[in-house]
């Protein structure tokens, strides 16, 4: 994948979204209003997506950014399911989108039949897991913006680490168009162009919230059903 200036501003704006998660987390002393769910999808995502790793180089920069997800999402998980006295914060009760039924499950029964749609019956194991981990991520951040909505009031940190995960996702959008118009032979890739937008558009009612609070300067709160 060749680079540009909105693939890298999408690569910052997820490395931001990490630190700033690390920082809440490392500060802040406790979980609340994190879910640690969507960073258990995160994790599979990245294991399952950059097994390449192993089989091809693309440039330095691409490996450590790679190696970056994978760890961080490591991290962050542990943090949140062991490390004291985070761990204790956690509040399993508002965190229950049950995340291996309604997701990896059905995400991995749409790769296998897109994959079989593709390529017929000849199975590529990485190519595979490859477009799993692409329906997988457009699905991901949905435990968290469940807990959001649970919690209602949004804290500082954790608001601009779910709005730097969206940006990140919005400008990669940016970054295919650009290609598509500037690089002679560009591939198209529908499914990820489907969950892109997908993804994106999950944000979308966050964005506008988030928005909104930081035009007024108040708190960040989330309305509930009824009043959205």
């Amino acid at each position: 994948m060749s680079m540009n200036i909105f693939r890298l501003c999408g690569d910052m704006s997820h490395v931001f979204s990490i630190i700033v998660l690390l920082l809440r987390l490392r500060v802040a002393r406790n979980a609340q209003g994190i879910s640690v769910r969507t960073h258990e999808l995160f994790l599979l995502v990245f294991v399952t997506r950059y097994l390449d790793l192993f089989t091809t180089f693309y440039s330095l920069y691409n490996s450590c950014m790679k190696v970056l997800y994978i760890v961080t999402s490591a991290a962050i998980i542990y943090m949140i399911r062991f490390s004291e006295p985070i761990c204790s914060t956690y509040d399993k009760a508002q965190d229950t989108f049950l995340h291996w039924k309604f997701a990896v499950a059905p995400c991995a029964i749409v790769a296998i039949l897109t994959h079989i749609f593709q390529n017929g019956f000849v199975v590529d194991i990485l190519e595979l897991l490859w477009t799993f981990s692409i329906y997988l991520e457009s699905v991901a951040i949905l435990p968290q913006l469940i807990v959001l909505q649970r919690y209602r009031e949004v804290e500082n940190l954790t608001g601009n680490y779910i709005f730097f995960m969206g940006a990140y996702r919005a400008l990669y959008i940016v970054n295919w168009v650009y290609r598509a118009f500037n690089e002679p032979f560009y591939q198209h890739h529908f499914v990820v162009y489907f969950c892109g937008v997908l993804q994106t558009l999950l944000y979308a009612d966050f964005f506008y919230y988030y928005v909104k609070s930081k035009a007024k300067g108040g708190k960040f709160s989330l309305p509930t059903a009824h009043e959205s």
